[in-house]
């Protein structure tokens, strides 16, 4: 039984070979694919641990600050530090944008975190080359990902900085490489205005009536000033005293403080069940269509090659060769297709996934599975040759 299949598929190697190449590129497709969206969870696990926090205290009644907008006072980090279970609390800005290198820019998410504060919550934990930030403005570390160098100036909205860390695997949800600054500089970069804005802007404060009050002297002045700053972040990182449950500090928080305050299993959830679920279910449907394409490629060759040999089918059948041989030569046939598509797809997947823009994580247990699924497929695509087979007469063996 082996060897009829294997002297049909020498008899016509050169189509089964091209064929197996062909249904490889389509499985290694497949696997990049699957690895993509492992690696999209991958980097928003990545996030989360590289933050270094066990709860993130953001806007009341927000999913922030990755998911949505959130704006809190810069100061509201000290009320939080005095409630019970808090060992560290760190304001932290998140703001993504194209940093600019010389005539090139990048996609990045700029992370602005206090200085002078190295392993609190918020800051990269490691670095591959320089050093954290120590000055208050005009330094940043940034992800290697971003292609920046040491000493490399960058600029982030109209101020220049000097990268002077790299960091690995610092990246957003969306595997966009982080580039840290100082705190006040990234509020600033946040919340900055135009000149021809902020003159509109204080032009529009000085023609209300109501901040030129006579008797009132410098309430104008003082809310020119109040407008002027950016007392605002998008988050306080915190980490809690050890023997503390996350869960009931984060509830004193919501309830004394008036915030909202995630546990890191919320946040997780939050991000892989929100943001990612969307790109999950597109990259669910070309999972699918793309199983269906690879059934229907090795349906149509193991059928067209059951076709090219009714004669020589026939002729077994006529020596007394019973169904069950058959079918099993057309079956083995449909794997061995299948097998050598896998390989060519592996390899493939295997050395297309570092040139992909985003990280791509092809984990073996996905590998297992879709090694069983094409398995699966080619079993099920060779039922319709194999019932072509079984309803040859072996008179044509005769006739022929």
């Amino acid at each position: 039984m082996i060897s009829l299949a294997g002297r049909d598929i020498l008899h016509a190697w050169g189509k089964f070979v091209f064929t197996g190449v062909g249904l490889g590129l389509l499985i290694g497709v497949t696997l990049t694919m699957a690895g993509v969206y492992r690696g999209m969870v991958d980097d928003a696990k990545a996030l989360l641990d590289n933050s270094g926090a066990d709860l993130w205290v953001v806007q009341k009644d927000t999913l922030g600050p990755y998911a949505e907008s959130s704006s809190l006072n810069d100061d509201t980090y000290r009320s939080i530090l005095t409630m019970p279970g808090i060992a560290q609390a760190n304001n932290v800005s998140y703001l993504t944008m194209q940093v600019r290198s010389g005539d090139s820019d990048v996609r990045a998410m700029v992370v602005g975190i206090a200085p002078g504060q190295v392993g609190r919550p918020g800051w990269p934990p490691y670095l591959v080359a320089g050093r954290q930030l120590t000055r208050s403005h005009y330094e940043a570390v940034a992800d290697v990902a971003t292609g920046f160098k040491l000493g490399e100036r960058i600029t982030i909205r109209r101020n220049h900085y000097a990268v002077v860390g790299l960091t690995r695997r610092m990246v957003s949800s969306g595997g966009d490489p982080m580039v840290f600054i100082p705190l006040k500089d990234a509020q600033e970069a946040q919340f900055l205005k135009d000149n021809d804005a902020i003159l509109q802007q204080r032009r529009r404060t000085g023609e209300n009536p109501a901040f030129n009050r006579p008797g009132v002297p410098g309430l104008l002045e003082a809310v020119i000033a109040s407008q002027s700053g950016n007392p605002y972040v998008n988050a306080v990182l915190v980490r809690i005293k050890p023997g503390y449950a996350p869960d009931a500090v984060a509830q004193s928080i919501q309830r004394w403080k008036r915030l909202t305050a995630y546990t890191l299993p919320q946040m997780e959830a939050i991000l892989i069940g929100k943001l990612i679920a969307t790109a999950a279910k597109q990259i669910g449907m070309f999972l699918v269509i793309l199983a269906i394409v690879s059934a229907t490629i090795v349906a149509f060759i193991i059928y067209t090659l059951t076709m090219d040999k009714i004669r020589e089918i026939a002729v077994l059948k006529l020596l007394g060769t019973k169904n069950r041989t058959i079918a099993a030569m057309i079956m083995q046939q449909a794997v061995a297709l299948g097998l050598i598509g896998f390989v060519v797809g592996k390899i493939t997947a295997t050395f297309a996934a570092p040139l992909f823009p985003k990280y791509v994580l092809l984990m073996p247990g996905d590998t297992a599975l879709g090694f069983l699924a094409v398995v699966v497929i080619c079993v099920l695509a060779s039922i319709i040759a194999i019932r072509a087979a079984l309803k040859v007469d072996p008179a044509e063996a005769i006739g022929g």
